[in-house]
């Protein structure tokens, strides 16, 4: 009888579901590093380095028990967001929020930091642009190149009347077609653009036009197969870092030109 009970005793927990976990409170979090995306993700020396992998280490430190494991593994932007829709990532760092977005993700607050959008042409091409009506006015056979799947592409398709080609996901090969004059102009967005033509060795072929045109705030997002309580962790620690002014110190680390 006695025997009985305590095998009733070892069983009756894991009937209840309560049976104790040596890992309860630790959270894994699957993630990539987004290719084309400096300064969030940068190659350097074989590693992967950036501002948003400096975010997902401080989140890890601030909140003891998440973890995010992927940032070493690069991955088109595209893909990063269809595997995170299909549950098959958990987490994405810098990303815009849009109607289509709001439907897949969880857009944790606060926002990490924010982006400009601005254009860039051929360095002797003397154009000067002050707003998108300037845009339009060069005509159909101006082309505007974005990247497919980046933001930049709903911009344009909501300003309307402008010849826009997105079909490459990749901002250098976006670069390559612009100095070749497959393109007259080029949407991308701040910090990091300078650093961008720096490291594609593009800064004398290339400058950047002096006009914002679009301005947004990227944010850390979830899956919506993550569970609630892993959500409100992790948002907690965002709240704790930008409380703490950490968020802005990483942005102004990497909003700059950024050594290879």
């Amino acid at each position: 009888m006695t025997t009985c009970l305590r095998l009733l005793c070892l069983l009756l927990p894991l009937l209840c579901g309560a049976w104790p976990d040596a890992t309860a409170g630790t959270v894994t979090l699957r993630v990539a590093a987004q290719e084309g995306t400096e300064p969030k993700f940068i190659a350097r020396g074989g590693a992967v380095v950036g501002l948003c992998v400096d975010i997902l280490r401080a989140i890890e430190k601030t909140e003891p028990g998440l973890t995010f494991t992927g940032d070493q593994h690069w991955m088109p932007l595209v893909r990063v967001y269809a595997e995170l829709a299909r549950g098959e990532q958990d987490a994405a760092c810098g990303v815009q929020r849009t109607a289509d977005r709001e439907g897949k993700f969880v857009f944790l607050e606060p926002s990490l930091f924010p982006i400009n959008y601005m254009l860039m042409a051929r360095a002797d091409d003397p154009i000067v642009i002050n707003n998108w009506d300037d845009v339009r006015n060069l005509g159909p056979d101006a082309v505007v190149l974005a990247n497919r799947g980046f933001a930049s592409v709903q911009i344009l398709q909501g300003v309307g009347g402008l010849n826009v080609d997105a079909r490459s996901a990749s901002p250098s090969m976006n670069l390559q077609k612009l100095i070749a004059g497959r393109g007259r102009l080029f949407l991308h967005r701040t910090p990091g653009l300078q650093a961008f033509l720096e490291r594609s060795g593009a800064t004398y072929k290339v400058r950047i036009l002096p006009v914002i045109l679009s301005s947004n705030r990227l944010y850390l997002v979830l899956g919506k197969h993550v569970d609630h309580d892993t959500a409100a962790r992790v948002q907690h620690a965002l709240t704790r870092l930008e409380k703490s002014g950490e968020l802005e110190r990483l942005l102004h680390r990497w909003d700059g030109p950024v050594t290879p």
